[in-house]
């Protein structure tokens, strides 16, 4: 209880401190809904500060948001929470512009303020926006930052379909996407005599693959001698700890196997030959960025939106799967390690194929944040 106490003081703190910020400061607001994401803000936060010379103030659910100890130069913290204190903060909101990767505003709790704010939405993930994202997702900001143009092509098909206002869309890529390809050395890796390393990421839900298949999506590889790297979704070990636990303590003297939960890390991400997935955006991430390709474990898809074909179009992860790996059916699980060594023995041909996709799909690949900080200067003092 005190701890609850104590915790609803910092925020109410937190609160106060953002609102004691005077209003002619409060132009650019990132509104992070835990550290996660500073991986999708940073590259925009950057090119703020270089080319424009625009404070950021930064307002974060996470209590252990790293930043919230040491800001970058050209940025203030906040914390808020994720409860009562974060409801007040949006209901009161008046600024310029508020950044956010979270969706669904005005749906739930998280309303519009009655201040005159922009909100624009930054994607957080490659997907597209009409099948694992709620209908209305999206309806309520005034921009949203696409990361290709299945993103613009979906979000007028549903406002043509709704009459709903046009937003202003912007041709802005994927900030992650870019980080990955600066950082990550596209194109088959120098193996140095090494096993094959497989990354598991898959996404989260009742049709997720560690859900429903827990120690299976495991097994082969390691029976086949290759190196194993399971880095599930946060809200598995969220909802599904007993199974991870379950994995985690089977290999736990196992030197081909590792349990990395560091969700905001991209080392596993970058050191891996192969991933395995299932709907996750975390695979477009691994094929478009590092040129490396993805084997799909054919789970049933993950809908949040279950009229999501009523637009016409079918979501970008179910069009590029066969362009980006292989599917391989639930009952065929145990051939994964073979399918791994037949992908990697033929990873040049894949290198060329994921960057021709990745050329069709993605916006401004290595200028994103660039993109996007230009876009969001114009909507200052408006």
């Amino acid at each position: 209880m005190f701890a609850a106490l104590r915790r609803m003081h910092r925020e109410w703190k937190g609160l106060q401190a953002f609102k004691r910020v005077p209003r002619e400061e409060r132009q650019v607001v990132f509104y992070s809904e835990g550290k996660g994401y500073w991986s999708h803000f940073e590259p925009v936060f950057r090119a703020l500060q270089a080319n424009h010379d625009v404070p950021v103030l930064y307002v974060t659910s996470a209590q252990d948001d790293p930043l919230l100890l040491s800001p970058p130069v050209g940025m203030r913290a906040f914390y808020i929470g994720e409860g009562s204190m974060r409801t007040l903060f949006f209901s009161t909101l008046d600024v310029d512009v508020l950044l956010m990767t979270m969706p669904d505003l005005q749906s739930f709790h998280i309303k519009r303020s009655p201040f005159s704010v922009h909100y624009a939405y930054l994607h957080h993930s490659i997907v597209s926006t009409h099948m694992i994202y709620r209908a209305e997702a999206f309806d309520h900001f005034d921009s949203i930052l696409c990361v290709g143009p299945h993103h613009a092509e979906e979000t007028r098909a549903r406002e043509q379909a709704l009459s709903l206002p046009a937003k202003k869309l912007v041709e802005h890529g994927y900030g992650r996407l870019d980080t990955i390809i600066k950082n990550g050395n596209p194109g088959p890796l120098a193996a140095n005599g090494l096993p094959i390393q497989v990354l598991i990421a898959p996404t989260w839900g009742q049709n997720g693959l560690i859900e429903t298949h827990g120690i299976d999506a495991v097994r082969p590889f390691i029976e086949s001698g290759l190196r194993v790297i399971l880095r599930p979704h946060p809200r598995t070990r969220k909802f599904a700890s007993a199974t991870l636990d379950e994995i985690a303590e089977q290999y736990r003297n196992e030197p081909l196997f590792r349990l990395d939960e560091d969700g905001d890390s991209n080392a596993s991400l970058l050191s891996s030959d192969i991933m395995l997935s299932d709907w996750s955006g975390a695979a477009l991430e691994f094929a478009f960025g590092l040129e490396r390709p993805v084997i799909f474990a054919d789970v049933p898809r993950k809908v949040l939106n279950p009229d999501y074909a009523q637009i016409g179009l079918e979501p970008l992860e179910v069009q590029v799967r066969r362009q980006l790996g292989v599917v391989v059916p639930t009952d065929k699980l145990n051939q994964l390690g073979d399918i791994a060594q037949a992908m990697a023995a033929d990873s040049e041909k894949w290198q060329a194929t994921l960057r021709a996709a990745r050329q069709r799909w993605i916006f401004n690949t290595g200028k994103s944040g660039d993109t996007a900080a230009a876009y969001l200067t114009t909507l200052i003092n408006q």
